[in-house]
């Protein structure tokens, strides 16, 4: 958040500078300086796009700078003027889809009351998310290649914690009010075993289609949902009714001994 915070801070005073200028040039050179900064922000989203899929093609570690700039119609000089390296890109990538997520989840949680609904609507969400074949190979990707580099791992997963930490912002604490109650620790450890449950499940998908119903990956999201908002909630549930839908079976529950 120090880190969100310093850019804000920066952008702002960009924003003031640039405010100045503006006053002190004609409005020719002020068309042109717009048109300058509207190109580089084309420029930095069709980088972006491309090693969103350069990434899911070559895995994290395989791409290429000149893949990823080759892909845009760019040269390797245009990808160093937005980002520092691929870990750069990579984090913008997943700051963008962070951003379209709460732009999407805000209007249909509000538009839910009961807790029941909100998490039901929100295990759908998850769910549709972890159809992305793109999304979830650069996840995985990008984990391997930290697990690959331990010198690099520890900071790549407090960045990684720190995007996620993200999802504690006020307008999640007024959608999921049970989320307000939780520590910081608390959160960062619900979103972390959140986010592993739903990528486990949605790699066994896209390895073996069909093991999975949407009905079981969106239910069994639910119960883990439920149990980090209000741990206890779902004792009562049996071991194999959890289990079960796991194990990528299309047989029914083996039947508990009485």
């Amino acid at each position: 958040m120090y880190m969100r915070v310093c850019f804000i801070h920066r952008d702002v005073n960009a924003m003031s500078v640039d405010s100045k200028n503006s006053r002190n040039h004609p409005p020719a050179e002020r068309e042109a300086r717009s048109l300058k900064q509207k190109r580089a922000q084309v420029t930095r989203q069709q980088l972006v796009k491309s090693a969103r899929a350069i990434f899911a093609r070559d895995g994290f570690q395989n791409a290429r700078i000149e893949d990823i700039a080759a892909k845009a119609g760019k040269t390797r000089g245009a990808f160093y003027a937005n980002f520092k390296d691929k870990e750069d890109v990579f984090f913008q990538i997943f700051e963008e889809e962070l951003d379209r997520d709460m732009a999407t989840l805000r209007p249909i949680l509000q538009n839910v009351s009961t807790l029941d609904e909100r998490l039901h609507v929100l295990a759908e969400y998850l769910c549709k998310l972890g159809k992305d074949r793109q999304r979830m190979l650069l996840i995985v990707e990008f984990k391997m290649y930290a697990i690959r580099h331990p010198r690099r791992r520890k900071r790549l997963a407090d960045l990684h914690a720190v995007m996620r930490l993200r999802c504690s912002l006020p307008e999640i604490d007024d959608l999921l009010p049970e989320y307000k109650q939780q520590s910081a620790t608390q959160r960062r450890a619900s979103s972390l075993s959140m986010g592993a449950i739903m990528e486990g499940l949605s790699v066994n998908q896209l390895f073996d289609p069909g093991s999975l119903s949407d009905d079981d990956v969106i239910r069994y999201l639910t119960i883990c949902l439920r149990e980090k908002l209000l741990p206890g909630s779902t004792a009562a549930i049996p071991d194999e009714a959890l289990l079960f839908p796991l194990l990528g079976s299309n047989e029914p529950a083996p039947q508990t001994a009485h």
